[in-house]
């Protein structure tokens, strides 16, 4: 860590010589430049759907990890049912996202 700076949560100041004034380290995005503005609402949207699947899957192991093994048996089928229910949906709204990205 450079000198003069402290971490204060998920935020990182830096001090600025003898003065102590706080000086905010510029942000810049990670992907600047990658892609053009115009796909920027497409990405994001993306980029969503790939964080709600991961939530599916998320959810379908928080209902089925550390269970006893009858408790997993009436569970599982339910978390299966419910993890492919959610899929179908980021599945069908994937598809109707690529034709409006084509347009």
């Amino acid at each position: 860590m450079p000198a003069g700076a402290s971490i204060r949560g998920a935020r990182v100041t830096l001090t600025r010589g003898h003065t102590g004034e706080t000086v905010f380290p510029p942000c810049y995005s990670v992907r600047t430049g990658t892609y053009h503005l115009a796909m920027a609402p497409t990405r994001e949207a993306e980029e969503l759907l790939l964080i709600e699947e991961a939530d599916a899957w998320f959810e379908y192991l928080e209902a089925t990890r550390g269970q006893t093994e009858p408790r997993y048996r009436e569970v599982e089928p339910w978390a299966w049912a419910r993890l492919g229910q959610r899929l179908r949906a980021v599945r069908t709204k994937r598809a109707k996202l690529r034709p409006a990205a084509a347009a």
